[in-house]
């Protein structure tokens, strides 16, 4: 048995070229080829001036996104990748950014990923990649960049504030006390009332921030509440007499014993997970296409359901350039249904296809081949909604939705590892977002030009 030679110190008899280290299909070319094609003249301006060389917006921006598209979001691994994989090493030419360009760059310019997320929708639309006419809506709880183990209570703060005031009262009169002797070993009154002093500045501060947030909760609860009589109000006077049951309940002014802020990133919120219990979390929405499974447009919001949703999202794809900001139909489920989501569909010349309840698991065959009655011609925009939904064309139309957006979640989550946000506070999550979504945008590109 003949083997290779075990020899670490001859040198290349002819000097490496880093094009000979990937395959011609490697992602990692694929993102470069997309990257340089992209206008990103607003982040070369923004290092104009004097200074030492800087590394070009290309390269730093292709080593994000591809760090993304392979689990490796950490600025710290993506500096030690440069020395350790080959990958990194070709898109970043063979050098080796430090931690600290490649977290301020991501921080600096999250504003400009956008701009780049676009452009490379219009590339995949230019080669074919993807026509956008259908879309599904969805969202999912990604874990923020905060314990929920951090989160203060407003009733625990009182509790809190309360004690550490009376302790503060103690320390003080130690203090000015001419015999101090009864003090243990080691006590300095001056730093424990400091410390007691900006725990109460903390707990301030937090107060302030849960007592604004209620004054918010209250005039969103008002506005619905008169909402509510003004609608009870109009069908007494269309029916003649009063209506039954229990009018609706006013609002309570304040903030409750239970509401929180985390002291780490205080714009998450606790939300509920799947299989159970809470954690601290942001709402990251996605539409993505049915066709290509690409993402078209992307938010971040902290409310825990998708209600009211829909509207924003519908901005945010009609903000898209040409050919970008109008697909015909719209696929969403429960968790979106509303009256007023509808309409805004209608309204954007976007035909809803949002599910207006759970489908029975088993239903009898031959309700799969039934085709509604004839829709009365004065129906309104939700009954002409929920009659598209009963035929055949609209149950195979709506039947793409958890075979798309579902899908790519769970690529997100599981294959390329992102669970939880680097970045804080809800400006910068969102920016992440659109990182993360550009990442797969071009990681499914690659995959998609090869078919």
């Amino acid at each position: 048995m003949a083997f290779h030679p075990i020899d670490r110190d001859t040198d290349f008899l002819l000097p490496p070229s880093v094009q000979d280290w990937l395959p011609e299909a490697h992602l990692a070319r694929y993102v470069v080829e997309v990257v340089e094609q992209l206008d990103l003249s607003t982040l070369e301006r923004a290092y104009a001036g004097n200074g030492s060389t800087a590394y070009h917006p290309a390269t730093l921006l292709s080593l994000l996104i591809y760090g993304y598209t392979t689990a490796t979001f950490s600025s710290r691994k993506i500096e030690r990748a440069t020395y350790d994989s080959l990958a990194f090493r070709f898109i970043a030419c063979n050098r080796h950014p430090d931690h600290d360009t490649l977290a301020n760059f991501r921080k600096r310019f999250g504003k400009e990923f956008q701009s780049a997320f676009v452009q490379v929708l219009q590339i995949a639309r230019e080669n074919q990649l993807a026509k956008f006419g259908t879309v599904s809506l969805d969202g999912t709880k990604v874990h923020a960049n905060a314990s929920r183990h951090s989160a203060l209570s407003y009733g625990h703060a009182e509790k809190i504030e309360a004690q550490l005031k009376a302790e503060v009262q103690e320390l003080m009169k130690l203090a000015d006390a001419a015999d101090q002797s009864s003090l243990p070993d080691g006590v300095k009154l001056p730093d424990e009332i400091r410390r007691r002093e900006d725990r109460l500045a903390a707990i301030a501060a937090a107060k302030v921030t849960i007592e604004a947030r209620a004054v918010e909760r209250f005039q969103r609860e008002q506005a619905v509440y008169e909402a509510k009589l003004a609608a009870r109000a109009e069908k007494e006077a269309a029916r003649g007499k009063k209506s039954g049951g229990k009018p609706p309940q006013p609002p309570q002014a304040g903030p409750r014993a239970d509401d929180q802020v985390n002291l780490t990133d205080e714009e998450s919120r606790i939300m509920p997970r799947p299989g159970g219990g809470f954690e601290q979390s942001f709402n990251a929405q996605a539409a993505v296409d049915t066709e290509s499974m690409l993402i078209l447009a992307t938010h971040v919001t902290q409310a825990s359901n998708d209600k009211q949703q829909v509207e924003p999202m519908l901005k945010k794809i009609g903000d898209n350039p040409a050919g970008l900001n109008q697909p015909e139909t719209l696929l969403a489920d429960t968790g979106y249904y509303s009256e007023q989501n509808v309409k805004a569909c209608v309204a954007a010349n976007i035909t809803p296809l949002i599910a207006r309840q759970r489908d029975e698991h088993h239903p009898h065959w031959r309700d799969r081949f039934s085709e509604p009655a004839t829709l009365a011609d004065d129906a309104s925009a939700v009954q002409a909604m929920a009659h598209r939904l009963k035929t055949r064309a609209g149950r195979a139309a709506y039947a793409l939705r958890k075979q798309t957006v579902e899908p790519v979640f769970g690529i997100i989550k599981s294959v390329m590892g992102f669970r939880q946000f680097l970045l804080r506070g809800l400006d910068n999550v969102c920016d992440e977002w659109t990182l993360v979504c550009l990442a797969w945008n071009l990681k499914r590109m690659a995959v998609l030009r090869l078919q």
